[in-house]
């Protein structure tokens, strides 16, 4: 509780505004930094600008163990972050609101969030462009055609607006033995053959 009261009093002075509309209700630490960025974002006009450099921070991150190590490091002083997250930052061109969310993070004690803050910017940026993250899984990994094919059944479903456009991803799980698991949004079609199989045997065991 203390954690998100300090959270919300550190993008509170970051950015407000009653004229932004944000396009989904984030919740968790990592939702009021990412929401704040956003808000600021908009009011500039620097929605894209932003998100292009944070998909950049995102990728040295992944690629950089050590500066990962680095954000991460509860040892390491706040003070000697911030200068660090600079000089990463002073190597590109990265925008003005870019460079002083990092100066906030930093300054806050909540770099090794970093990653976790992206993603939530990026959830955000995805709602705001009308995209709907959907999850295709299966026992092995789908072609083209079949993708399309699940992504188009989707498409034409009351679950699916005409101004909402679909973002499909394929996660291979061979423990679900056939069949597909559809996530998206709140909601979970689960047309799995190990699914079925655990319903038939419930249904065997109370018949018992």
């Amino acid at each position: 509780m203390f954690a998100a009261r300090r959270a919300l009093q550190a993008t509170r002075g970051y950015a407000t505004s009653a004229n932004i509309q944000v396009p989904a209700v984030l919740h968790g630490i990592e939702g009021r930094y990412a929401t704040a960025l956003y808000t600021a974002a908009a009011k500039k006009q620097a929605l894209d600008a932003v998100e292009t450099d944070l998909k950049q921070v995102k990728r040295v991150v992944e690629k950089d163990s050590k500066l990962r190590e680095f954000l991460e490091n509860p040892t390491i002083n706040r003070i000697e972050k911030k200068a660090g997250v600079q000089q990463l930052l002073a190597a590109g061109k990265y925008n003005d609101l870019t460079k002083n969310f990092f100066d906030t993070l930093a300054e806050n004690g909540r770099l090794y969030d970093t990653v976790k803050i992206i993603n939530s910017y990026g959830s955000l940026m995805s709602a705001y462009r009308g995209e709907v993250q959907v999850t295709i899984t299966s026992a092995k990994e789908l072609d083209a055609k079949e993708v399309a094919k699940v992504k188009g059944y989707l498409q034409k479903s009351s679950f699916i607006t005409a101004k909402q456009t679909l973002v499909v991803s394929n996660k291979v799980n061979p423990s679900i033995l056939g069949g597909l698991v559809v996530e998206f949004g709140d909601k979970t079609i689960d047309l799995s053959v190990s699914s079925k199989i655990n319903k038939l045997n419930q249904l065997l065991q109370e018949a018992i």
